[in-house]
């Protein structure tokens, strides 16, 4: 085994910098949370002794489970069955609930009356479902700004890849130039950046598609958790999203869109409840959602996933809006202060606020900080000051390395639970890294930045102790 890697502080002395003291004035929305979640209370153990409440600043990698849907899983779990064939009553019970599950998700995204929803285990799974379901041999144009999720499925058929250019305008131009050239069956497009969160105009976009004789699916992992979606309004033909981005725990994700497709596309899975008949060497398969949910669907993440979209969609938009932009302003502002520091951006024509405007952007800043690699930043961040946030190049390859980031950058995300404080915490931290450096030791463990001396213990019922676990494959991707 190689010897570690390790990066000596700068000062040893244990004194926290005091908070940096944003006035509540300037930020009045910002300074609750707009609505509770699990673990909003959440205290963490420092690295160099001492204990703080969690500064979550993580949402867009998974958000924390609304407390209402945490409530509403309680409720419904005694009754949890398997669903569809059983003729006992909690069998029922679950059905009904699974099923109603669509109607309510279907409500939530201003569906068409005759789309499927099709129920998945995340918004991957539902675009490489949709991959298995575009007919013929038309080609799929995607942006190079896409998460992998809604770029990889698409490379086992003929695409093409367009190059986003540095304005939105532009970008659409360079869209319809490829619709014009070629045979497009499909457009995928993002419906907001998972690196930098700027919203692309995707009813443009489908208007352009349509006008050409191609279909769109958006990708809205992290639209829908902060705008209301219609897809009718929009003529969008496809929409994939996840609960665990939408305030709701378990795996599972939707896709929803135009039935003929999905009807006579690849059976996503060939099992049970996908078919009608079955012989021993020939299968009639079904029709309907059915045919792309074989075998015992994850009907708890189907539940909560639509509870959690009741719950977003009975918000007073206007309110939660301003929260939102408040905490952005006060991050990309307080950031703006510390030299060294710069926040990206994708399109030069985007508006850094959260307005309802398609060129708006959601809870999600990328910064770097110059002469500070972003992985230790982060564990920084986590061990010295208890804010958990993202580093690495948030499974986008192609755009971080246009951005010139392609050895990875920082990622803050914040939604429903999120505070003032949290993300007054962050640039506290960030400053004293700037002004003053490290106060503790750090090594490369397992290939990511860890406290050399991490006194933190996780709680007796967890696996493993801080620094010992094995980094996930995509660690330096989400």
């Amino acid at each position: 085994m190689s010897t570690p890697v390790v990066v000596q502080s700068s000062s040893t002395s244990s004194t926290h910098l005091s908070p940096l003291g944003f006035s509540p004035a300037d930020y009045p929305d910002a300074v609750r949370p707009f609505a509770d979640v699990v673990g909003s209370e959440l205290i963490t153990p420092l690295a160099g002794g001492g204990e703080v409440r969690y500064a979550n600043l993580d949402y867009a990698a998974s958000a924390p489970a609304l407390s209402e849907v945490a409530s509403y899983l309680n409720e419904v779990l005694p009754y949890y069955a398997s669903v569809h064939r059983g003729a006992g009553y909690a069998s029922q019970v679950s059905t009904s609930l699974y099923e109603n599950a669509r109607s309510i998700v279907r409500e939530f995204v201003g569906a068409r009356a005759d789309d499927e929803v099709v129920f998945t285990r995340n918004t991957t799974d539902s675009l490489n479902l949709l991959a298995g379901s575009v007919p013929g041999s038309g080609e799929v144009l995607y942006l190079d700004i896409e998460h992998h999720a809604n770029l990889l499925p698409w490379q086992a058929r003929p695409h093409r890849s367009v190059v986003a250019a540095r304005t939105l305008a532009e970008t659409l131009e360079r869209v319809r130039a490829w619709l014009k050239a070629g045979e497009i069956s499909l457009v995928a497009v993002t419906g907001a950046s998972n690196i930098t969160g700027e919203i692309l105009p995707i009813a443009e976009l489908a208007a352009l598609a349509h006008e050409h004789g191609a279909r769109i699916v958006v990708d809205a992992a992290q639209l829908a958790p902060h705008r209301r979606i219609d897809v009718a309004q929009a003529d969008v033909d496809y929409l994939a999203f996840s609960g665990h981005k939408l305030y709701a725990p378990f795996g599972a994700g939707v896709l929803v869109g135009r039935r003929d497709w999905l009807d006579e596309g690849r059976p996503h899975l060939a099992g049970g409840g996908a078919v009608r008949e079955v012989r021993l060497d020939s299968v009639a398969w079904a029709d309907g959602p059915a045919r792309h949910e074989a075998g015992s669907p994850n009907v708890l993440g189907a539940a909560t996933l639509a509870k959690a979209a009741q719950v977003v969609a009975s918000l007073d938009e206007a309110a939660w809006h301003r929260h939102e932009q408040q905490l952005r302003s006060a991050l990309v502002d307080g950031l703006g202060t510390i030299e060294g520091v710069k926040v990206h951006r994708l399109f030069e024509d985007s508006d850094p606020g959260v307005s309802a405007a398609s060129r708006g952007a959601v809870g999600i800043v990328n910064f770097s900080v110059a002469g500070h690699d972003a992985g230790l930043t982060a564990a920084y961040l986590s061990a010295e000051h208890g804010v958990g946030l993202r580093d690495g190049r948030f499974c986008a390859h192609p755009a971080l390395r246009r951005l010139g980031l392609a050895s990875g950058s920082l990622r803050a995300s914040f939604g429903l639970g999120s505070r003032l404080e949290d993300v007054e915490r962050l640039v506290a931290g960030v400053r004293e890294l700037v002004e003053r450096g490290l106060r503790l030791d750090y090594k490369v463990d397992a290939g990511r930045w860890v406290p050399a001396l991490d006194t933190r213990a996780f709680p007796a019922w967890a696996p493993n102790t801080p620094g010992t676990a094995g980094a996930a494959p995509c660690t330096a991707e989400d």
